[in-house]
């Protein structure tokens, strides 16, 4: 049997993970010119795209094992032109990497959605989904 956990533990675990990513996170998104890193701690390759200061409180309280955005997450102008391939979510000092996905436009299956992922110089950039779910349901 594989480990298990109750409703309220995994609510508890994503609440906390967003307690250690600390309010007021920094997103960016990148494109792919090597490659993806392998991890958060990895050298970041590729141009930084878009840059978004989360709002305080920038996911929803868990519910059900799941925990999703909250507000809308929206930058008035990307940084830079290209296809916005994975993302990263830094504490506030805008270093300390505590995530890292792949980044698709709605309906497109990542770990984190956009409107679109080909980004130009001064578009506005909106974040469609975000969702992180508790493994041991």
């Amino acid at each position: 049997m594989a480990v298990q956990f109750s409703t309220a533990a995994r609510n508890a675990a994503l609440d906390a993970l967003e307690t250690a990513m600390g309010a007021s996170a920094i997103l960016k998104f990148f494109d792919l010119a090597a490659g993806a890193p392998a991890n958060c701690a990895a050298s970041i390759t590729g141009t930084v795209l878009a840059t978004l200061n989360l709002p305080a409180d920038y996911m929803a309280a868990a519910s059900g094992g799941v925990k999703s955005l909250t507000g809308t997450w929206t930058d008035a102008s990307a940084d830079a032109a290209g296809i916005a391939d994975f993302y990263r979510i830094f504490a506030t000092d805008g270093v300390t990497c505590h995530e890292q996905g792949i980044v698709t436009a709605t309906g497109g299956g990542g770990d984190m959605t956009v409107d679109n992922t080909n980004f130009a110089a001064g578009q506005p950039v909106t974040v469609t989904s975000k969702t992180w779910t508790a493994g041991g349901a």
